[in-house]
């Protein structure tokens, strides 16, 4: 019945709505007689020790994180087990609450974990009766508890406390015992408890209370003032109802954030009936002048519109969220707008309106700057007030974090499937350009506010970045040949700037590329063609610069665009004279000598795409020596790989081999077994457990395919072969797989003691036994009197150091007297390693003999010294 439930963490609070495991403690006693709890015998035996610790304040536990586990241990239990039954047959646990309570100076961690671990109990209504007999849970949760004790300042304890009355929260009978020990009152308290985590606690509980109390309610009540509702919801409700109305901003933000999560985790038909009584306050919170819990309204609205209760066009809630985007700040209000226009369920009116407040500041922003007269702006008319706009842009503290915060959120409708309402986006377009020349100085202004724009908006590298990234998303619209030109100005402007930071700068290659491969696959392509050759040239002359930046972080982003843009336009034969017309080629070529390991590890990635290219270009009439070239780069690869004394560009060159053998490199193509072969061999010396596992990869691409050739591999669509071709393709196979040294290079990193290396070799090496070894082969050993015991990693390393020593292959006989280039031999090591064995073992976490509760158990005693070995399991 044992579960793992260790790691460290902190014990989850219980779902919300659980039901109650018994009915009454006579009916859970009957239960309990036919479900025995197991608790091993020996933790039986070390459990009244350990308990004995626990409640000795002299004796104190010196890791927390045991008090943990031991919780963790015990959920598990009850979760499983008859919590009754657990402390009548261990009647130290039941000691060990009364012994901490009867302590005149427990310390704080023990005294939390004796509540959870009550709470935890008493989540049964049997346990909690039994409990309740004994005084136990008014001593620890009622008024004369810690409530009163002067360990109440400490947040542990008030944390222990939230927590187990969250536990214990499973049924009636706690719900009318917190409400008669005026515990809920105390909760009310704790929602501005200084301790964030107390507070959060506390919110989620009253959620949790609320939802667990109403959860009878299936269809939807007439009036929510109906004497009905049980004593604990009219509570809560009350207290959430005088908090809206207060004058107090953080009680009516502990409300909003209470309220939130309520309709955010229930969806109930009451929930429509709370927000009927509740909707009053709220609407009145954003008539007030200034909106103070602003962005906690965003949150309650935007929980609400979520829920199907409130998705009826005709629902209530819409009216609230037309004030709200009315009302709110536009700082405020811009996540609410994007919140709903992603709503399939929203009125479409709600819809234009909210795009209308998101394109306010863009639209303000382009009539700040001088524009042609066919494009006046974005907007008809202005939802706002636009002077208040107009007052956020002219202010240097706010412009900045409202324009990105806008620009965010129109970023995210660009991804949209179906956009709910039409979006502008030429005008939108036009904007985007307008705000990054004002943040390089190429924008003019044609007001005073454009004046106070552009001073404020020079060199913001927060709004450049923002500004460069819906830029790129914005690619995908189809665009007018002059709009298209004002894009690749403005980036070309940041590419070249020497003020453009790396960050930046690496957000323009990103949104060039996006252009780029957009206009390549659009319908209307071959009609930009002429614009969009004049901004390659272009734009290779700024990344050959670019390439020869004193700034690493520049080559290395210019690197991986280079990178990228070859890889999406390599088929396109303008996009290849360009290319090769400049010298980016060559640069790209110097860098693998580059002395920052990660330009080098990009100028490899480079240098893998560009290769592709270098042997198209090789076949045109004129190009001399392109062979010899590209020759040149693989052996400067290789060497990489095997001379590097840095780990990225060696992983780097694995991750393009890959790529090459996958892909069909024409270099590959021509000795695909050498090129494997040479690859392994530089991969098996390799530290790097990346590398090695790169090297894997290789393996494991290279044998698919190979069977795949020969019609072994293993799909429901190849034709069927006869026995006699199979034995055929398998020798064949085997033999190629030996001359490559696949297999010793597969079991030796089934031996490595790197964990992902082993596991990567022990599955390759499964899947090869499945097509390599059938029950014909295996027969066949056996006859021939060989050993087909199952063998461990011992034997295994044993006998890789005599296949290493052997200068030639034995023609026959043990496995571990045959060379790797014997297919007979290999084939008997491939079949007598315990692959499945190992495949168990190697899965098997390296701790799991000390996540035991036993060994868990004795950790705790020995912390204390009460066991001889005075020395904690590390886990």
């Amino acid at each position: 019945m044992w579960r793992e439930p260790w790691g460290g963490r902190l014990s989850s609070p219980p779902v919300p709505g659980a039901k109650a495991r018994t009915a009454g403690l006579r009916g859970a006693c009957g239960s309990a007689k036919k479900t025995r709890c197991i608790m091993d015998r020996e933790c039986s035996q070390l459990l009244p020790s350990v308990c004995a610790v626990l409640a000795d304040s002299r004796q104190l536990v010196a890791d927390d994180t045991f008090l943990e586990k031991f919780l963790d241990w015990f959920k598990t239990l009850t979760e499983t087990e008859s919590s009754l039954l657990l402390l009548q047959e261990n009647p130290c646990l039941t000691e060990l609450i009364t012994c901490v309570l009867k302590l005149k100076d427990p310390s704080s961690s023990t005294l939390s974990f004796i509540l959870r671990l009550t709470g935890i109990f008493a989540a049964s209504e049997s346990c909690f009766q039994y409990l309740q007999q004994r005084e136990l849970l008014i001593s620890l949760f009622g008024e004369v508890g810690p409530l009163s004790s002067a360990l109440w300042e400490e947040a542990s304890v008030r944390s222990g406390w939230v927590q187990g009355v969250h536990s214990m929260v499973q049924h009636q009978s706690a719900l009318h015992f917190l409400c008669s020990c005026g515990a809920i009152e105390v909760i009310f308290t704790l929602q501005g408890d200084p301790s964030l985590f107390v507070a959060s606690a506390a919110n989620q509980l009253l959620v949790h209370m609320l939802t667990f109390s109403l959860q009878s309610f299936q269809t939807k009540p007439e009036n929510i003032k109906d004497c009905d509702w049980p004593i604990c919801a009219q509570k809560l409700i009350v207290h959430i109802e005088e908090s809206l109305k207060s004058n107090s901003a953080s009680r009516i933000k502990q409300s909003l954030k209470l309220l939130t999560s309520v309709f955010g985790c229930c969806h109930d038909l009451w929930t429509e009936v709370l927000w009927s009584r509740l909707s009053e306050p709220i609407v009145y919170l954003l008539e007030e002048e200034p909106v103070h819990a602003g962005h906690s309204l965003v949150d309650l609205f935007l929980s609400m519109a979520r829920s199907p209760v409130f998705s009826c066009p005709e629902c209530s809630l819409w009216t609230s969220v037309t004030c709200a985007l009315e009302h709110l700040n536009p700082a405020q209000v811009g996540r609410l707008a994007v919140g709903v226009l992603k709503l399939q369920e929203c009125p479409q009116a709600v819809k234009i309106q909210a795009l209308s407040v998101l394109l306010q500041p863009m639209d303000c922003v382009l009539k700040a700057a001088s524009q042609p007269l066919e494009y006046p702006g974005l907007l008809n008319r202005s939802v706002n007030d636009s002077a208040t706009v107009e007052t956020l842009l002219s202010c240097r503290s706010s412009c900045a974090s409202l324009l990105c915060q806008t620009l965010t959120h129109l970023e995210e409708l660009q991804y949209l499937t179906c956009l709910p309402v039409d979006l502008p986006h030429i005008p939108l377009l036009q904007s985007v350009v307008t705000i990054l020349q004002f943040c390089i100085g190429l924008a003019t202004p044609a007001s005073c506010l454009g004046n106070k724009i552009s001073r404020i908006l020079i060199g913001c590298f927060r709004v450049q970045r923002s500004a460069l990234d819906i830029l790129g998303a914005l690619s995908h619209w189809e665009s007018p040949s002059v709009f298209i030109g004002s894009v690749f100005d403005i980036l070309l402007a940041y590419l070249k700037s020497p003020d453009t930071s790396p960050t930046v700068l690496k957000k323009s290659f990103q949104a060039t590329l996006k252009w780029l491969v957009s206009l390549s696959e659009a319908p209307s392509s071959k009609d930009h063609w002429q614009q969009t050759e004049q901004f390659l040239q272009d734009l290779f002359l700024v990344l050959q610069k670019r390439l020869c930046s004193p700034y690493w972080e520049v080559r290395d982003s210019a690197l991986e665009f280079l990178t990228l843009l070859v890889k999406h336009l390599r088929e396109k034969e303008g996009f290849r004279q360009v290319l090769f017309s400049s010298e980016v080629p060559k640069l790209t070529e110097d860098l693998l000598e580059d002395p920052e390991s990660y330009v080098r590890a990009s100028a490899v990635t480079a240098m893998g795409q560009l290769s592709f290219l270098t042997h198209l270009i090789s076949k045109k009439p004129g190009v001399e020596n392109g062979n010899v070239k590209e020759k040149s780069i693989v052996a400067q690869l290789k060497e990489i790989l095997s001379t590097d004394s840095e780990g990225f560009p060696r992983r780097a060159v694995i991750s393009v081999f890959i790529d090459w053998l996958r892909e069909g490199h024409p270099d590959v193509l021509k000795d695909t077994e050498q090129f494997v072969s040479s690859v392994l061999q530089a991969v098996n010396s390799d530290l790097d457990w990346e590398v090695k596992a790169g090297g894997l990869e290789l393996a494991e691409v290279f044998s698919a395919q190979l069977l795949g050739r020969l019609g072994l591999a293993a799909c429901p669509y190849a034709a069927v072969l006869s026995s006699a071709t199979r034995s055929t393709h398998l020798s064949e196979s085997l033999q190629i797989f030996c001359q490559v040294k696949l297999f010793e290079f597969l079991f030796g990193a089934l031996c490595d003691c790197d964990r992902p290396v082993a596991q990567k070799a022990c599955d390759i090496l499964i899947a090869l036994k499945a097509e390599l070894c059938d029950e014909s082969s295996l027969k066949e050993g056996t006859s021939a009197g060989l050993s087909t015991e199952a063998r461990g990693i011992a034997w295994l390393e044993e006998t890789l150091r005599r296949w290493s020593s052997c200068a030639k292959p034995c023609p026959r006989g043990d496995a571990d007297e045959a060379g790797s280039q014997d297919p007979n031999g290999v084939l008997l090591v491939l079949r007598t390693v315990d692959l499945e064995g190992l495949h168990r073992s190697l899965n098997r976490s390296s701790d799991h003999i000390e996540k035991s509760p036993q060994s868990l158990l004795q950790d705790i005693l020995a912390t204390v010294g009460t066991l001889e070995e005075n020395e904690a399991d590390c886990y």
